[in-house]
């Protein structure tokens, strides 16, 4: 019961970790608005957001309902890979300054952004994602939102870095 609690206090600091980048988020779409900025591929984002609120609330129902055990071999490695996924994520936070969001915006002028983790990896926060997607689930065995996450995940990241990689082409062709 204890490893239940402490994974359910593990994927609270998600989800505050989560608000947090979201208030940065608006932060940064506010400026990139007021230089100009252009939303783009803005269909998908509401979907998006329920996946990302689906993969915690499934963690923890899956955790809480289905009574899964917590595999010391398997969390502990899990628990290190979330924590590297974080790690990454605000390597490209901090990377991309401003022109950071969870929304596609991208500002007249501005210099792409080719140094950090961008420079080792074309989407480095998508690597993050997907890397927490599978490892978060898997800390406390909960493994049918691991497999449904990432399947989702998997075809949202399609049309995702499509629409990202269309308008940065448009932007710095």
């Amino acid at each position: 019961m204890v490893s239940v609690v402490l994974y359910t206090v593990l994927v609270g600091l998600v989800g505050l970790e989560r608000l947090a980048e979201l208030v940065v988020a608006k932060r940064n779409l506010a400026q990139s608005l007021a230089r100009g900025g252009r939303e783009a591929g803005f269909g998908h984002y509401p979907a998006m957001v329920v996946l990302h609120t689906g993969l915690l609330a499934g963690c923890l129902l899956e955790v809480w309902l289905a009574d899964r055990p917590f595999v010391p071999a398997l969390g502990w490695v899990m628990l290190a890979v979330v924590v590297a996924a974080q790690a990454l994520r605000w390597w490209c936070i901090r990377t991309l300054g401003p022109q950071w969001n969870t929304r596609i915006v991208v500002v007249p002028g501005a210099d792409r952004v080719t140094g950090g983790p961008y420079r080792l990896f074309a989407h480095p926060n998508y690597v993050a994602v997907v890397a927490e997607g599978v490892a978060l689930p898997l800390v406390h065995t909960a493994w049918v939102t691991a497999v449904v996450f990432t399947v989702l995940n998997a075809a949202l990241l399609r049309v995702r870095i499509h629409a990202e990689n269309q308008a940065l082409h448009e932007a710095y062709a």
